[in-house]
């Protein structure tokens, strides 16, 4: 019902927020030529409030709201949908925004790894009373195709790197403008540093559940974030409206530009 049987590729993208996924399906709908300018996408999962889901040709788009918590229970009934939609030869790709490290804004992140927020390549989860630690590698390969991707579209700075998974906004990702903060700018700055020169390039909230899940679930997985701004030069996002919206739609052109490649659309 949700994929046609005979289609050879398979595609979920999912984002945090529900419109920004419904502006997805819309454009990756006109990119594939399978709908109208204008036309409406409805919400398969209209009449709940747990997350919005749309559907075009052989991609799938869902929001997964904000955090670990949220993101694994859409996981964890997406999942279950895919199989018993027999669902095959998936790639399921993360697509959102996050706080870039060394890095200019507006440049995307494609995960190598999610680490935790002392660096380690690991998600831990407490199943039972027992702390379980799941490992959080992503696709080696799919990550060098999104890079050869952005290279053919050759219209904004695109790396691999890690991606800090956090449990919160504020202290833990270092910030200073919460309502606590107990360090200082000095501390902050040696904290991403250390951060940057482990390999972190990003900060994110979602990464470490999505990429402990997907390699659990035997699922083809990449995270593709682009940075709003550079956490050493501040905590602040300084650029315009304008130029937000343009940022955002980086990684739905890059992953867009993969899926068309995919389906030997380009």
């Amino acid at each position: 019902r949700f994929f046609v049987a005979c289609c050879l590729h398979q595609f979920v993208c999912v984002g945090g927020s529900p419109s920004r996924m419904k502006a997805f399906i819309a454009y990756i709908a006109e990119e594939l030529g399978l709908g109208s300018p204008g036309g409406d996408y409805p919400n398969i999962c209209a009449g709940t409030d747990r997350y919005a889901m749309y559907k075009v040709g052989p991609v799938l788009s869902v929001s997964h709201g904000m955090g670990i918590p949220s993101i694994s229970i859409m996981l964890h009934e997406l999942i279950k949908l895919l199989y018993h939609a027999k669902c095959s030869n998936i790639t399921i790709i993360r697509i959102g925004t996050s706080g870039g490290i060394g890095l200019e804004p507006g440049s995307v992140v494609i995960t190598r790894q999610s680490v935790d927020a002392t660096f380690k390549p690991q998600f831990e989860q407490v199943v039972l009373g027992k702390t379980i630690t799941r490992s959080t590698n992503l696709d080696e390969e799919l990550a060098k195709e999104l890079l050869q991707c952005s290279k053919e579209i050759n219209q904004f700075n695109t790396v691999i790197g890690n991606t800090m998974c956090t449990l919160d906004f504020y202290e833990g990702q270092g910030r200073l403008d919460g309502a606590i903060c107990l360090y200082n700018e000095e501390e902050k700055l040696q904290y991403l540093k250390e951060a940057y020169d482990s390999g972190v390039r990003n900060i994110e909230m979602e990464s470490s559940v999505f990429a402990a899940m997907c390699n659990l679930s035997g699922l083809r997985a990449a995270v593709v974030c682009v940075t709003l701004l550079n956490r050493l030069e501040g905590d602040q996002i300084s650029s315009s409206h304008d130029i937000l919206v343009e940022y955002q739609q980086r990684p739905q052109k890059l992953v867009g530009y993969f899926i068309k490649k995919s389906l030997g659309k380009v």
